[in-house]
């Protein structure tokens, strides 16, 4: 029942942002296909579904891609789909004889996804990378860590999963949207160095302004204050704090025991590596638990630093539901969420070319067709 319900999308199987954005689309009711590689499709498939939570809600056929009937197989798909999504090096796909101008001339309506880290042009387009370099050459790295220390991969969120993946759904739509007005397709060109610039959009904004020093954590909300920062607690876990506006910060300090008068104020950067060692050692001085019964739910802007686990089970998160179990896995459910079309996770994660029969039977593939191109060794 979700708002994409009726589009079909062709995802080539790949790794990280690529199916990160075939998922958001899946999870919003696309009947997305995954083409997976025919050498990787075992020949039974296992009782318990795959694991790869980035692969949920799809189907997967086994196509042999240097096979001259396989590459064939996958165009007739294109004439029926809304979109493919594919995230090879430049020039991959067209040695495979499915890149955007073949596709788009057996299907003109075609939106065409392409995941890149670097771009589809540019000095080091061709280059190998993964989301740490892409981020380190958009700026966004740099200033990603606390004062004095070397800068911080924040897991692949920023290159992969946020400046890739996301921003390859929104394309992906926004080309959906467009296509509605024009009839016509188009590349989307989707470079998770382009998106990693874009998520730092406020902060090259702060630096316009003179309100951001280029000097890692020392700044508003890189670690820099002793009101935005996370906090050692008696038992060795942690709390984070995000008391900016002065009401927040008034909250912090009444909850917290200390005063006004024994802090500089609050705005005074030359005085926040002493505030944040007063900070420190009173939040050292009860359990998380014990903060959490004075501020969880007051506006001091703060919360518990939890693990997976404990997100799945904190009140909060049931009540939203937050995470979902599905097939016995808890996992982040879809979002974001619609007042009519409902998003859901159609099904569990799938095996390589799991469903190939089904799949190309419901595109129109005879039984017969299917036959042939197994034979022929085109799928698996």
């Amino acid at each position: 029942m979700g708002p994409l319900q009726g589009m079909k999308i062709l995802e080539i199987a790949g790794i990280g942002p690529g199916p990160f954005a075939a998922m958001m689309l899946s999870d919003m009711g696309a009947e997305v296909v995954r083409i997976d590689r025919a050498q990787n499709v075992s020949g039974e498939v296992p009782e318990q579904p795959s694991p790869d939570l980035l692969n949920r809600g799809r189907r997967s056929i086994g196509v042999d891609l240097k096979n001259r009937e396989g590459v064939e197989t996958v165009l007739r798909l294109v004439e029926q789909a809304d979109a493919l999504v594919e995230g090879f090096r430049p020039g991959v796909m067209e040695r495979l004889g499915i890149g955007p101008d073949v596709c788009l001339a057996r299907n003109p309506r075609l939106v065409y996804g392409r995941m890149t880290g670097w771009g589809q042009e540019g000095p080091i387009a061709h280059a190998a990378g993964h989301d740490i370099n892409y981020i380190a050459l958009a700026g966004t790295l740099h200033g990603i860590g606390r004062a004095g220390e070397q800068p911080i991969a924040p897991l692949n969120l920023v290159g992969d999963f946020g400046g890739g993946g996301m921003l390859m759904a929104f394309g992906i739509v926004c080309g959906l949207v467009e296509r509605a007005r024009s009839g016509e397709g188009q590349v989307v060109d989707a470079a998770m160095v382009d998106g990693a610039a874009l998520l730092a959009t406020m902060m090259h904004g702060f630096r316009a302004m003179g309100m951001w020093s280029e000097e890692r954590g020392t700044n508003l909300l890189d670690t820099g204050a002793h009101f935005y920062d996370t906090f050692e607690t008696a038992d060795g876990e942690h709390v984070a704090v995000g008391s900016i506006e002065p009401q927040f910060y008034a909250l912090l300090l009444k909850h917290t025991g200390l005063d006004a008068e024994d802090l500089p104020r609050q705005m005074d950067r030359t005085q926040w590596t002493a505030a944040k060692e007063k900070v420190a050692a009173v939040f050292k001085t009860k359990t998380r638990a014990e903060w959490n019964a004075i501020m969880e739910g007051t506006d001091v802007c703060y919360a518990p630093v939890l693990s997976m686990t404990e997100a799945y089970e904190h009140p909060h998160n049931v009540a939203r539901k937050t995470f979902v179990e599905v097939a016995g896995v808890s996992q982040p459910a879809p979002a974001p969420r619609f007042s009519r079309t409902e998003p859901e996770i159609s099904r569990p994660p799938c095996h390589p070319g799991q469903h190939t029969d089904e799949v190309l039977t419901a595109w129109g593939l005879t039984a017969d067709d299917i036959t042939h191109l197994r034979n022929a060794k085109a799928i698996a």
